[in-house]
């Protein structure tokens, strides 16, 4: 899962049409780029969640290319020239197993419910793929007139359709158990603010917000960075280890590098792949 934050948590990604166009054609075109089949995409007015299967190892070149476009389209249609997205790097979150892949699409679909912004998820008037995702509806998108050139490089148009990937067993079972788990949270969400009363802002609230201001709420500092999301504790020990073990593969091949011997780097290397044109293991065939 992919998340970022726009700068001192602005609404800059605040919903209105071109907005959600510019993110979707940014986010079409940067995942045929690089291969990147998308499962959801969720866009607050302040940041965004994007759960992505990365089947070719791009998931770095993908997230560079995605935040630069959205960065400077967005800036151009709000006139800005400022940095867009918050100082501190993506946060990328590897899904270990099936039901970790699942609580992360209620999770991000659900966002702005939890949020107390809306009542349901189709309510949300900002980009989320909850519905295409389980109608299998193709989103296709035109080439935003405000920051691309007519006769530039950049497709006119751009189909992004949101998949399950087979990996994760049948798709229809998955559809219909998170079509089911997104209607219970909705629904105790809302006996939660029967009870305390809290009232939701609404569609036409969240329009009028500027797209300059920000939450009232203190943003919270520190704590953990998560890497890896897993219910189970051994497959999140499994996943930690391996990360372990890159690291020091890693460190390892760059000290024979650096030194002037032969060094093979671990799978997933890419700054020094990309740049310095050093090897890299082959991947395991299945």
């Amino acid at each position: 899962m992919l998340t970022r934050r726009c700068t001192q948590r602005q609404f800059l990604l605040r919903p209105d049409r071109a907005t959600n166009d510019t993110f979707l054609y940014c986010l079409a075109e940067a995942a045929q780029r690089f291969g990147i089949e998308v499962l959801l995409p969720s866009v607050l007015s302040n940041h965004h969640h994007t759960i992505v299967f990365d089947r070719a190892g791009r998931i770095v070149e993908f997230t560079e290319h995605l935040h630069k476009f959205v960065a400077k389209a967005m800036n151009a249609l709000r006139g800005r020239w400022e940095n867009f997205w918050s100082s501190e790097p993506a946060c990328l979150v590897r899904l270990v197993e099936r039901s970790d892949v699942l609580d992360k699409l209620v999770y991000a679909a659900t966002n702005p419910v939890k949020d107390q912004l809306v009542e349901k998820v189709h309510h949300w008037p900002g980009v989320n793929g909850l519905s295409a995702l389980l109608n299998r509806r193709p989103l296709t998108i035109q080439r935003p007139r405000h920051f691309f050139r007519a006769a530039g490089p950049m497709p006119p148009e751009v189909t992004l359709e949101l998949v399950i990937p087979p990996e994760l067993g049948n798709t229809d079972e998955i559809r219909q158990v998170l079509r089911e788990r997104v209607a219970f949270v909705e629904a105790e969400l809302a006996t939660t603010r029967g009870k305390t009363g809290v009232r939701i802002l609404g569609r036409r609230a969240i329009s009028r917000q500027p797209w300059w201001g920000q939450p009232s709420s203190p943003a919270r500092r520190g704590g953990v960075r998560p890497r890896v999301a897993a219910r189970g504790l051994w497959p999140r020990l499994e996943a930690y280890l391996r990360n372990r073990d890159f690291v020091s593969s890693y460190r390892e091949a760059r000290e024979r590098w650096r030194a002037g011997l032969a060094a093979v780097f671990p799978i997933g290397t890419y700054w020094l792949r990309r740049f310095a044109n050093v090897s890299v293991a082959a991947p395991i065939a299945n």
